[in-house]
């Protein structure tokens, strides 16, 4: 079987970014960088459930997702997206110059496509800098709580430098310069502003896609794994967030989420570095 040639979106896209590259002074992070010592770790991933619901607060991204996405469906389907997505954060964080290029240009022409409607008639577009940002926000939110919670704890040094490091972004995906946070200050700002904002509408979209999110059919199959994120997703919520989406949360659930973290830490310390760690992360020979 023949591999399929590159689309003329995908080759657009790539030229691009990789031009937009050229003309930054973006140094993209390598080893000994704060986005190294984070995302090379698996369990960082549990970080993506708070993120997304934060997303999905934005009426516009909901509708995007829900309208643009095969979102909803089965455990596998869960599965082989989750899959999809880990890929391209890896090609991003680990892989060379040119994987990190074409895994930017593939979302890019993804994007291309996720424009409508939300539901208060509002257009939208995937590559409007607004959502892009805020989606940026989000999982520079979520990924060192879940790294703090979980692995150790982060300086405000290192959490002030892995959203300098994140900046390449920018580029990468054709947002203005110096749009996204550059330090931890930046980033608290931006996050309580959009939490003081109006901009944040829990939808019955969002409501919908959270709960497959969360509780996919036959999520039970994978008990450990689903519980787990929907204690730690859930409970990390800002209160008024949560509510929103009428998740109840009870001192139960609090002393649950603290025995799960408690495991799950206990587990990482003892476990050796290629069962923790993922395997781009720990064979990469990156080209800065």
């Amino acid at each position: 079987m023949q591999p399929q040639s590159p689309s003329p979106a995908f080759e657009h896209h790539r030229a691009a970014a990789r031009e937009r590259l050229r003309r930054s002074d973006y140094v993209r992070a390598g080893a000994g960088s704060v986005t190294w010592k984070i995302n090379r770790e698996v369990v960082v991933v549990a970080g993506w459930g708070r993120a997304i619901l934060l997303q999905l607060a934005h009426p516009s991204v909901a509708a995007g997702v829900h309208q643009h996405s095969a979102f909803r469906g089965s455990l596998r389907a869960s599965v082989r997206r989750l899959h999809s997505t880990v890929g391209t954060m890896l090609s991003m964080t680990f892989g060379n110059t040119e994987q990190m290029i074409a895994a930017a240009a593939r979302v890019n022409a993804i994007h291309d496509r996720v424009q409508g409607r939300d539901d208060a008639s509002r257009t939208y577009s995937a590559h409007d800098p607004e959502l892009q940002r805020w989606v940026h926000a989000t999982l520079l939110d979520s990924m060192p709580l879940i790294y703090e919670r979980l692995v150790g704890p982060l300086t405000r040094r290192e959490r002030d430098q892995y959203s300098a490091e994140s900046r390449i972004m920018e580029p990468l995906m054709g947002m203005p310069d110096g749009w996204l946070p550059s330090n931890a200050a930046e980033l608290d700002t931006c996050m309580g502003d959009m939490f003081a904002s109006d901009r944040l509408v829990v939808t019955d979209t969002s409501r919908a896609l959270a709960h497959a999110l969360l509780y996919p059919p036959k999520w039970q199959m994978a008990w450990p794994a689903f519980r787990a994120m929907q204690l730690m997703t859930i409970g990390s919520l800002p209160p008024s967030i949560r509510d929103a989406y009428g998740f109840t949360w009870t001192a139960r659930d609090e002393r649950a989420l603290a025995r799960w973290t408690a495991v799950l830490r206990t587990s990482l310390r003892i476990m050796p570095t290629p069962a923790r760690e993922w395997r781009m992360a720990r064979l990469v020979k990156v080209d800065v």
